[in-house]
């Protein structure tokens, strides 16, 4: 057929060729409505004032707390020194003395208290008299009880720090007691420091450099290298180093600070630090037992998330295994039993794994048990339900074909219902093992225990960003490892697995009958 009849039958019959309005416009209607949707959501939820009022800086310092860490020297202002103090905790051990704060010690002379001394009479008005000799008189009255008279301050000459430099890759930050120098890269600013008073340069200030109000506080960023505030009282920076500090063995331990190298031949061949056991056993002992990242905790809480996960997932498929079937139509021909089964399962599908999570928090107190229930509960209704319309789509042509020879209804279900849906069974419960790892670790957040809590504990803290950065790739590697483990099985039971492609079911290869048989 040609272009001219096809054009002739539709001028002599119009209405089978014309397109309804709705299939004609459906397109631009459907994008119309995205847009104005897209419009409503950034209205509705004020998408553009929390952008625009978003502290991205801070987003920034948050993200790269996850890859790096910070130490943070505070160098106070004195009459004519500097003193130099680090966290109580510091990465840098007990006695810190990096070599990227640079200090000019020096001889000072500053005045010191001595102790009190008792009061003496010394005057001329005093001598001669009948009274003992600093006995309390009009001109020197006794001193109140319990206090004494202070002696005359004293000249202590010692050495201190005069002059501190802090170095921040290609900047830096030199101070001394009343005046403090910034640099970063070619450009300098120059702050006069009227002590517990002002902080005033003496140049406009530069863009990586922030002052809310004249002899405020200066605000310093070096970029990923850290950051300062220059106050009238002390100077703080926050020098940052990539990596994670101290992750094998933290400042308590007698391998800390020691290269590769040395650790294993203390481990391997030299006399034993602690008498009582072995330098390996010491060792294996600081990295489980580590202050700082908790390495034995954090393994523990993930187990319990994994157990938690398995427990729950298996306990749900047992129990939603037998109420399937009176759920099922085809199977349990009771209206009745089939409703109520089903609302059961509405019921515990209905109520989210987080509030299973809390109620039972509630009940039993925080802890793996809370977090098996939660998962428990709310898979019965979901495996329930999935399980129930998969026996509700069998072919009942194998159910008859058993029936028909006479066997039992037992025997019926045996071999004419699960072969078609056991494999769907453990495939749908596999995948909710997968994904029940996951759901574990939220629901762990409210208290169900497992690796959850521990890490809104990091994150609650605001400061162990690089603990929560841990975890989270602990909690990746186990979801994708399972998830890998889950997909072979489920490929394993639907039989698509060893034929090379894995993507046709396998077949078993049929063998030619004998001869006697053909016969």
């Amino acid at each position: 057929m040609n272009a001219d009849a096809i054009n002739d039958i539709a001028a002599r019959h119009p209405d089978a060729f014309r397109r309804p309005f709705w299939k004609r416009y459906a397109a631009p209607f459907g994008v119309l409505l995205c847009i104005l949707y897209t419009f409503y959501c950034w209205w509705f939820f004020s998408i553009g004032i929390v952008l625009e009022k978003a502290n991205w800086n801070l987003a920034g310092a948050y993200l790269a707390d996850w890859v790096s860490y910070e130490i943070r020297p505070d160098i106070e202002f004195k009459d004519d020194y500097l003193t130099i103090d680090y966290s109580r905790f510091s990465k840098l051990g007990s006695n810190p003395n990096p070599d990227w704060v640079i200090k000019k010690i020096a001889a000072i002379e500053r005045r010191g208290d001595a102790a009190p001394a008792p009061a003496m009479a010394t005057d001329k008005s005093s001598q001669g008299s009948f009274m003992a000799p600093g006995a309390p008189t009009a001109e020197n009255p006794a001193p109140s009880p319990g206090k004494s008279v202070p002696a005359a301050p004293k000249t202590v000459r010692e050495k201190a720090v005069v002059a501190a430099t802090v170095v921040f890759g290609s900047g830096q930050i030199a101070i001394t007691p009343n005046l403090v120098t910034v640099t970063r890269g070619a450009e300098s600013v120059i702050f006069d420091i009227a002590k517990d008073s002002s902080v005033t340069p003496r140049t406009p200030l530069p863009y990586w450099i922030e002052q809310r109000k004249p002899g405020s506080t200066a605000y310093v960023s070096f970029g990923f290298l850290g950051r300062a505030e220059v106050q009238n009282d002390e100077v703080i920076a926050w020098r940052r180093f990539f990596g994670w500090a101290n992750f094998v063995f933290d400042t308590n331990s007698p391998f800390w600070g020691k290269p590769f190298g040395e650790v294993a031949s203390l481990i391997v061949s030299r006399e034993r630090i602690d008498p009582s056991r072995s330098n390996a056993a010491l060792a294996w002992d600081n990295i489980l037992y580590n202050a700082e990242w908790q390495h034995g905790d954090v393994w523990l809480k993930l187990l319990q998330t994994i157990v938690m996960a398995f427990v729950g997932t298996v306990l749900a498929s047992v129990v939603a295994f037998p109420l399937a079937f009176l759920a099922a139509r085809n199977i349990t021909p009771s209206w009745m039993a089939n409703q109520a089964t089903k609302r059961f399962f509405d019921f515990l599908r209905s109520v989210d794994m987080l509030i299973w999570a809390l109620f039972f928090t509630r009940g039993f107190g925080p802890g793996p048990l809370a977090g098996m229930s939660a998962i428990f509960f709310t898979d019965t209704g979901t495996l329930g339900k999935l399980y129930s319309e998969a026996l509700e789509n069998i072919d009942d042509k194998q159910r008859e074909g058993i029936r028909s020879v006479g066997a039992t209804p037992a025997m019926v279900q045996r071999y004419g219902v699960l072969p078609q849906v056991l494999p769907v069974f453990l495939s749908q419960s596999l995948y909710f093992w997968e994904s029940n790892t996951r759901s574990a670790t939220i629901i762990g957040a409210v208290g169900a225990g497992g690796i959850g809590l521990k890490l809104w504990e990091a994150m609650r803290t605001n400061t162990n960003w690089a603990n929560v950065f841990y975890m989270v790739l602990l909690i990746l590697l186990v979801v994708f490892i399972f998830d890998n483990v889950s997909n072979y099985l489920r490929r394993k039971l639907m039989g698509t697995v060893g034929n090379g492609n894995d993507e046709r079911p396998q077949r078993t290869p049929t063998r030619p009958l004998p001869a006697a048989q053909i016969a």
